[in-house]
C-alpha cells in the first residue's frame, strides 16, 4: 500500500542559503519561494531552534508574504526530528493532547525538497497566533511562547532575581499592553498567601484545561515542558490563560538526544523548576482533581489499545519516505523497532504511575 504525503519545494538562491549558513545562530530570514501542488508562495524563511541549528537536517520557520494564497496562515515550521528515529513522537503528542482536550497545534508530516533535492521528511507544524485562534471560533488573545527555563512562574532562576517577568516569553501574537495580564499572573503565583491561593489562581488560569495539559505532559514525559516548551493563551471573554504544548519530540521513552529515556524519570509531580506546580501541589483540592483525571486517562487514552492504531498509521505513513531519507534511510532497521519501543514505554509508564497513585492523596 502506498502512503501519500504532501511535497514542498523550497527555490532559494545560492546566495541566500550561504547568508542562512554562515548566520547559524541568527534568526534573520531570507526571500525565497515556496511550491506546494502547483501554487508558488512568496517567503521568508530562517532556521529555528536551539542546539538543533548544528544537526546536518535543519528546521525551519516560514513566513508566508500572501497568508490567503497557500494555507491561509502567516506562518508554519518544518521540523527535522532529527534525533527522533521514528519521526512521530512530536505528532503523535500533540495529537495526544488534542484528544485530552488540550488546543494544540495541528502537524503534518511533508517530504522537504531544496531546490530539487529531496532533503527528507520534515514535519509540518501550526503556528499558535491569532490565525491558530480564528480557525478554532476562539476568541482573541495574547499568545506567548516560552522560550527558555526562565518561564518557570517564578520571580528568580536558581535563586537568582530574573532581570523582568517577561524573562523567558516571547509575544507571538496580541498588543504590548497584554503584558500586563502576563505580570498579573506570575505576580499572583509568587505574592498570595498559600490559604487563598487556589481560589486566587483560578480567577487567571483555566484550571481544569491546566490539569488536563498536566495530565497529557506526565504521561508524554516531556521533561522540559514543564519550564519551556509551551506556549500561554489568554482567552478574552473568560480572562483566563490556558496552556498550550510545544516542541514534544522528546517523549514516549526517548531523551531530547535520541536515547533511551527511562520511564520512571519525570516523577507524576512533573519537573521541581516549576513554581506554578509546586504551589499547586500543596492544595488538597487540586491534588485530589489531578489524581481522579489521571486515573481516568490510564484507564482510557493512555493504553496500547487506544494509541496502537494511531501509532501503526503514523509510522506506515512515514515509512516508505524514510526510506529515501538522506538523514534516516541507513537507520530503517531502527526506525522498524520504533512502534514496539513506544508501546512498551506506554505499558511501564501506566504501571509505574499507577503505582506512584498509590500513595498520592
Amino acid at each position: 500500500m502506498s502512503y501519500q504525503i504532501p511535497s514542498y519545494f523550497l527555490m532559494i538562491e545560492e546566495e541566500d542559503l550561504n547568508h542562512l549558513r554562515k548566520n547559524l545562530n541568527s534568526d534573520e530570514s531570507v526571500p525565497s519561494k515556496l511550491k506546494v501542488e502547483d501554487i508558488i508562495q512568496d517567503i521568508q524563511i530562517a532556521y529555528r531552534g536551539a542546539y538543533t541549528r548544528k544537526f546536518r537536517k535543519r528546521s525551519y520557520v516560514i513566513d508566508f508574504d500572501d497568508p490567503e494564497k497557500l494555507f491561509g496562515v502567516r506562518k508554519i515550521h518544518l521540523n527535522a526530528e532529527y534525533r527522533d528515529p521514528s519521526l512521530i513522537r512530536n505528532k503523535l503528542s500533540l495529537d495526544f493532547f488534542q484528544d485530552l482536550g488540550v488546543l494544540s497545534p495541528d502537524s503534518q508530516h511533508i517530504n522537504f525538497f531544496r531546490n530539487d533535492t529531496f532533503k527528507g521528511v520534515y514535519l509540518q507544524l501550526e503556528s499558535v497566533d491569532d490565525l491558530f485562534l480564528e480557525k478554532r471560533g476562539l476568541p482573541v488573545g495574547p499568545i506567548y511562547y516560552a522560550t527558555n527555563n526562565d518561564a518557570n512562574f517564578s520571580f528568580t532562576r536558581y535563586e537568582k532575581p530574573k532581570e523582568s517577568l517577561m524573562d523567558g516569553y516571547f509575544q507571538a501574537s496580541g498588543e504590548p499592553s497584554d503584558d500586563t495580564f502576563l505580570h498579573e499572573l506570575i505576580t499572583t503565583i509568587n505574592t498570595t498567601a498559600q490559604s487563598n491561593f487556589f481560589d486566587e489562581i483560578s480567577q487567571l488560569l483555566n484550571m481544569e484545561k491546566y490539569l488536563l495539559w498536566l495530565v497529557g505532559a506526565v504521561c508524554t514525559m516531556n521533561n522540559d515542558g514543564f519550564t519551556h516548551n509551551y506556549a500561554l493563551y489568554r482567552n478574552s471573554d473568560t480572562g483566563l490563560f490556558e496552556k498550550l504544548p510545544w516542541d514534544y519530540d522528546a517523549t514516549w521513552g526517548r531523551k531530547v538526544s535520541g536515547g533511551i529515556m527511562e520511564h520512571t524519570y519525570v516523577p507524576i509531580e512533573g519537573k521541581k523548576g516549576n513554581h506554578l506546580l509546586n504551589l499547586l501541589f500543596q492544595i488538597p483540592e487540586f491534588r485530589k482533581r489531578y489524581k481522579e483525571m489521571l486515573e481516568e486517562i490510564l484507564e482510557t487514552k493512555f493504553t496500547v489499545k487506544y494509541l496502537e492504531d494511531k501509532v501503526f498509521s503514523l509510522h506506515q505513513i512515514v515509512r516508505p519516505h524514510i526510506l529515501l531519507d538522506p538523514y534516516k534511510k541507513k537507520k530503517i532497521d531502527i526506525f522498524d523497532d520504533e512502534p514496539e519501543l513506544i508501546f512498551q514505554f506506554i505499558r511501564n509508564r501506566n504501571e509505574y504511575i499507577k503505582e506512584q497513585l498509590r500513595n498520592f492523596d
